[in-house]
Formats: C-alpha cells, structure tokens, sequence
C-alpha cells in the first residue's frame, strides 16, 4: 500500500492577491507545490488528489496537472459553496469557501487508503513527507489513530504580517489540544503573539509546535467530518464568515476519546508566499535549495 496526498488548493489566495498557486517561484518557474509532489513522490507516495475550485480547472489542468500525470496517478476534486449535506442551503450572499475540512470532505470517494493532506502554497520540505509516508503506511487498516506533524512556531513566521496556525498541546507525543489562531505576529520585542477569543494578548515561545495543516489520516475520518459538519452548519449556516477547519474536528475526536492524533518531528522548516512580500526571501530559498543539488533543474522532465 502506498499512501495517497491530498493537496488543498481551493483558497482563494486573499491576502496574497492572485492564484498564488500557480506563482513560479523556483530558478526554472516551478511552483511551492510543484516541490511537494516532487518530494512526496521520492517519500513513496503512491497518488495525487487535488481539491480546486471549478472556475479553476482550465488553467489547473493545463498549467499544473500535466506536468505530474507522466510521474504519479492523479485526481481532480472540486470545493463548492453549495456541496453540502441534505437538509442545508448556502446562504445567497456567502463568498466564503466553507473552510479546510469542508474541502477534506471533497475527496471522501476518491481516497481508500491512509492519506496525508497538505496547503498547495506550503513548503513543507522533504523530511517532513519522509516521515508522514513512513507513519502512513504503518497505518493501513487501522481507525481512529492520526497524526500530524508539527513545526516550530518560531520556523514558521512571516516577516510581512500575521499568519493563521493551529497552536498545539501534546502529551506523551500525542495531541491533546489544536486551536486555530488566525492573527499571529510579532510584537515590537520580537515575541511572537497572538489575541485570543477574549481580547486578551497571548504570547507563544518560538518552540510551540503548530500545525501547518499537514494532518495524516485512514478513511474513517471522512465519516466523522461528515458528522461534524452537519452539527457546524447547525449552529453556523447564518455566519457568513464561519469556517470548518481541520482542527475543529481533531479537537472534538481527540476530546471525546474517539481518536488519537500522533505529533512527528521532523527537520524541515516551512516557509510560504503568505503576503506579496514574501516572495523575494521564498524565491531565494528555493534557488538556494536547487544550487545546494537538493532538487534537480527538471523535476518532471
């Protein structure tokens, strides 16, 4: 069994401003996800799922998925407004996607075998898909037992503005508690900070460990993202800028007792395109990480 990545690549790239999925970042105009899939395919992955938005499929197909079909299967699924469970209408002035495991839920038919997921516009490095694949694959026909791996806060900061993460607590290796933060910054001492639900300014050491949304699961997980999305769109469906992230779900599995979620170290450090600025500091890494033989001048030749 070779396991399966499932990349998110649906947002809608707000802050950065354009299909930053798409952005050539690399010495010969690769992409960030271009190196995920080079990485994941030398890590023993065994296929590609993509969620997208369908207005984006054109472009995707042509620019994108042609160059990985030659070197590894892959599937295209889509995320959309109105894909929700019987019985829920979206809202008719909601722009917003739905969130990151609205999107996960997108590939329920297509992926049978433990997957990992991962942000298109995420650098993960390679380590870090070395060690998801190697959890991954001694998961095959388990249930109720993830993982996930963590970086360092400290790792995965912008210089250009605030970033969203989900700050962890683990115990004995495992997780015990995963809350999305959406604003975390430096202060003007350099300390990383956050304001939490209650106005009040947290500050969080560089070692935290965060999820960068690279979450392993078996199938199973689809059947109780399902469950837990009805409940949200219950309690949600009128907030026009309510999302069901990942972690909402992980937090209500791990807290009940239904789930494990195991938290891997790894080497890498991430890095991204979270705001325009950004870019000149990722396109001099990655042309470091080609000089350095780390990645080859034609990774999908």
């Amino acid at each position: 069994m070779k396991p399966t990545l499932f990349v998110l690549a649906a947002g809608m790239c707000s802050r950065y401003g354009g299909l930053k999925q798409l952005d050539g970042l690399g010495p010969n105009g690769e992409t960030i996800m271009d190196h995920s899939i080079y990485d994941a395919i030398q890590s023993g992955f065994g296929k590609v799922v993509f969620v997208i938005r369908k207005d984006f499929e054109k472009d995707f197909r042509e620019k994108i998925l042609s160059k990985y079909e030659n070197h590894i299967p892959v599937e295209v699924v889509f995320q959309s407004l109105d894909a929700l469970p019987e019985g829920f209408t979206c809202p008719a002035d909601r722009v917003k996607p739905w969130g990151t495991n609205h999107a996960v839920l997108m590939g329920k038919d297509v992926i049978k075998e433990p997957f990992a997921i991962i942000n298109a516009d995420d650098f993960y490095g390679r380590d870090s898909f070395a060690v998801m694949a190697k959890e991954l694959m001694a998961m095959e026909g388990k249930k109720n037992q993830y993982c996930m791996v963590g970086f360092r806060v400290g790792n995965t900061m912008s210089e250009s503005g605030t970033v969203a993460r989900g700050v962890c607590v683990t115990k004995d290796g495992f997780l015990t508690d995963v809350v999305e933060r959406t604003a975390i910054g430096y202060k003007e001492d350099g300390r990383i900070a956050f304001t939490d639900e209650n106005g009040v300014e947290q500050i969080l050491a560089p070692e935290t460990p965060v999820s960068m949304n690279l979450w392993g699961f078996t199938p199973d997980y689809f059947d109780y993202s399902e469950e837990y999305f009805k409940k949200f769109l219950s309690e949600n469906i009128g907030n026009l800028k309510a999302e069901f992230f990942i972690p909402l779900v992980v937090n209500e599995l791990i807290k009940s007792g239904k789930a494990t979620v195991k938290v891997l170290d790894t080497t890498s450090k991430w890095f991204g395109v979270t705001y325009a600025a950004d870019r000149p500091a990722v396109v001099e890494k990655f042309a470091e990480l080609h000089a350095n033989g780390e990645y080859p001048q034609n990774m999908f030749k």
